[in-house]
């Protein structure tokens, strides 16, 4: 749970001040537009269509420190530069730091979570998550008036922290549904 409210947290800044920051970089609205896009169809492409393979053939442990990796690159270069070649080339990464976080978080629900609990189990989840990002988006606003883009690095540090979170969260294990890691 820790590692994912990281990497979810770590959207905080994105979700906030991505088109601020485009948009005072002189990005037209459809390159912005373009963008965030972009991130979306990666998102849906992960969910339905590589997302459940990359789980069945590495595993919840592995999905979720690439989401965490992933998570690093994304927002370094996203405080690093405001070049729409490498953000377009960088917005796909949504669908790992998302999408595929989510469905690993879901694959490790399902093997150590009692059925009879997981509805409990799946309001924890999403309220440890949302607690975090809410907590992030008023960090957020303090770090992007101080550092404008470069405030995204502090995101990518989030996601160095949850990447042995996850190593270690998501270690391989069998429960009653089989192993998953």
């Amino acid at each position: 749970m820790a590692a994912s409210a990281l990497v979810y947290g770590s959207h905080a800044m994105h979700d906030a001040f991505a088109v601020i920051r485009w948009s005072d970089s002189g990005f037209a609205p459809s390159t912005i537009s373009f963008l965030w896009a972009e991130a979306v169809l990666a998102e849906v492409f992960v969910f339905l269509l590589v997302g459940p393979a990359m789980l069945d053939r590495f595993g919840a442990r592995a999905a979720a420190v690439l989401a965490a990796a992933a998570g690093v690159v994304r927002w370094c270069v996203a405080g690093l530069t405001s070049s729409v070649l490498l953000l377009a080339m960088i917005q796909p990464l949504h669908g790992l730091t998302f999408a595929l976080l989510h469905l690993a978080c879901m694959r490790l629900m399902r093997a150590v979570v009692p059925i009879t609990i997981a509805a409990t189990a799946q309001a924890v989840y999403a309220f440890g998550s949302g607690l975090v990002s809410t907590l992030l988006t008023l960090v957020s606003g303090a770090l992007y008036e101080a550092y404008a883009g470069a405030a995204f690095i502090p995101m990518a540090a989030l996601c160095i922290v949850a990447v042995p979170l996850a190593w270690h969260g998501f270690a391989r294990r069998t429960a009653r549904s089989g192993s998953f890691g």
